[in-house]
């Protein structure tokens, strides 16, 4: 019944809001300011001319594999970082290096460094998320409870039971701030990526639109994309969120 109401106020405010975006195209009467009407109308011509999700899937693609790389490195970062204090010592100069590094400057390095090749774009994207989960996890790691940890001594727990049982419930409301961050963010430095340097993808359909100032074909593709994280936040991270959430409690009461 929660899911329910959350998915109804959710799906409410995303109406209002497209009503407010009519009422003001149609107020402008401007092609600066296509309304919702007309983007979807391009939107469904762009799918039956299989040009959407061809781009879309390669998109996605690379955001999946930049996703996985940067939070399984900034996971293990983090964490050591929060738990070993000499590697926190060591490592928080070059953390703090990166989050301050324009995510501009390190694609562009990339690209000269390596050419204009997939694996140099993937990586430009995994060195920019990589300091934001590392922070965050760290913060996690830090926050560990001092008091199960000798409990977990005293009853010899293993190392994958450590994992399993005590490290991983303490640090996942972190893991999800930082999954929810990262995949925001991931798929924005994505479409910088496939501008500057690659021949497909969203990013590479609005440096066309841009060149032709076609602002209805900018908002489709970049429409297209925001609705496919919409349905992995719906499908995907609220429900993990609400199972960790129900397991917590129910270990709690154990």
């Amino acid at each position: 019944m929660n899911n329910f109401i959350r998915l109804r106020d959710q799906s409410l405010t995303l109406l209002l809001l497209a009503v407010v975006w009519q009422i003001a195209a149609q107020s402008f009467n401007n092609p600066l300011l296509p309304s919702p009407v007309e983007v979807a109308s391009l939107m469904a011509e762009l799918w039956q001319l299989n040009e959407l999700q061809g781009n879309l899937l390669i998109t996605l693609q690379r955001v999946l594999i930049s996703f996985v790389a940067a939070m399984l490195l900034g996971t293990l970062l983090g964490v050591l970082m929060g738990r070993l204090r000499r590697v926190n010592r060591w490592l928080d100069p070059v953390l703090v290096l990166l989050l301050n590094i324009p995510a501009l400057v390190v694609i562009i390095l990339l690209y000269v460094w390596f050419g204009l090749v997939e694996a140099a774009a993937v990586a430009a994207v995994v060195i920019n998320k990589i300091p934001n989960v590392a922070v965050t996890l760290r913060e996690g790691a830090r926050t560990f409870d001092p008091e199960l940890e000798e409990m977990a001594t005293i009853y010899h727990f293993s190392f994958w039971q450590k994992v399993c049982h005590l490290w991983w419930p303490q640090l996942f409301p972190f893991f999800m701030a930082a999954t929810r961050s990262g995949l925001a963010l991931i798929w924005k430095i994505v479409l910088v990526v496939e501008l500057l340097g690659r021949s497909d993808g969203i990013g590479f359909q609005l440096h066309l639109a841009f060149q032709m100032f076609d602002v209805t074909r900018i908002l489709a593709f970049s429409f297209a994309f925001i609705v496919v994280v919409q349905l992995i936040e719906w499908c995907l991270l609220q429900p993990a969120e609400q199972y960790a959430v129900r397991w917590q409690r129910e270990a709690g009461h154990v």
